[in-house]
C-alpha cells in the first residue's frame, strides 16, 4: 500500500465526492491504514486499487449499481471491484453462483465460460462497489468500523440524487439495508438473497441479470453483455 490514501479517481468521480475527502472520517480512515502498515499488517486491495471501481466506471456512465459487502481477504483476489477477482485467479464461490444464475437468465449451457475479472461489466457501465473497500488480510469485516461505511453511504446518495433510472442490485440483508439510501421513485431497485453458499437458495432463480437488461432496453440504453470475456 502507498504511504498514503490519495483520492486519485476519474475526474467525474472528483467533482461529486471533493468534498468527502476533507472530512474527519476520511482523515479516520488514513490514519487507520497507515497505522496498520506500520505494523506490519497485510490490507487488500492493494492501495492503487481501493479506488478502481471508481476509475473502472465514470460517474456519468453508470447504468446497474452491484453493492458488496467488502474485499475478498485472500492473498492476490481483491482489485477493488465487488464479487470480481484479476486474470488469473479463481473464481470464488459467491461468483461461481452468479454466473450461475446467468447462464440460467439467458439458457446458456452449464459449460459457458465466463471470466471471474468483472472489469468488462464496468466497462459497460456497472459500478462494482464495495461498501467497505478494504480488508485485514485472512480477517473479513476487520475494516467496517473504519468509516468506509460513511464513504460510500455518500456515493449512493449521490448517485440516488445526481442520476434518474438506475438500477441497483442488492443481495443479502447488508446490502437490501442500503435502498434506504435510494429514491425508488426515481431508481429500479432489485433485491435478492446473497450468492453466497449459505443463502444461495435466496438468490437463485432472482433474474436480475435479464430483468437489468429488459429494464434498459425498456430505457433505450444498450444492455449489459454479462457473458462476455
Amino acid at each position: 500500500m502507498s504511504e498514503k490514501i490519495s483520492p486519485k479517481l476519474h475526474e467525474s468521480w472528483l467533482r461529486v465526492l471533493a468534498d468527502e475527502f476533507e472530512q474527519p472520517y476520511f482523515t479516520q480512515i488514513k490514519a487507520t491504514l497507515l497505522a496498520e502498515k506500520e505494523q506490519g499488517q497485510l490490507v487488500y486491495p492493494p492501495g492503487s486499487l481501493i479506488f478502481n471501481a471508481f476509475n473502472q466506471c465514470p460517474f456519468e456512465d453508470i447504468k446497474v449499481v452491484i453493492l458488496g459487502q467488502d474485499p475478498y481477504h485472500g492473498a492476490g483476489q481483491a482489485h477493488g471491484l465487488s464479487f470480481s477477482v484479476p486474470n488469473g485467479v479463481a473464481a470464488p464461490r459467491s461468483l461461481i453462483n452468479i454466473f450461475k444464475e446467468i447462464r440460467q437468465n439467458f439458457d446458456l449451457p452449464d459449460t459457458t465460460y465466463m471470466n471471474p475479472n468483472l472489469e468488462r461489466w464496468a466497462q459497460q457501465g456497472v459500478f462494482l462497489l464495495n461498501a467497505i473497500l478494504t480488508v485485514r488480510a485472512a480477517t473479513p469485516e476487520s475494516h467496517k468500523d473504519i468509516g468506509w461505511q460513511h464513504f460510500t453511504d455518500a456515493v449512493i446518495r449521490r448517485l440516488s440524487a445526481e442520476r434518474d433510472n438506475l438500477i441497483f442490485l442488492l443481495w443479502g440483508n447488508f446490502a437490501k439495508k442500503k435502498a434506504t439510501l435510494i429514491d425508488a421513485k426515481k431508481h429500479h431497485i432489485l433485491t435478492a438473497g446473497h450468492p453466497s453458499p449459505l443463502s444461495e437458495r435466496y438468490f437463485f432463480g432472482c433474474k436480475h441479470f435479464a430483468t437489468a437488461n429488459k429494464i434498459l432496453t425498456e430505457q433505450d440504453k444498450t444492455p449489459i453483455d454479462w457473458v462476455g470475456n
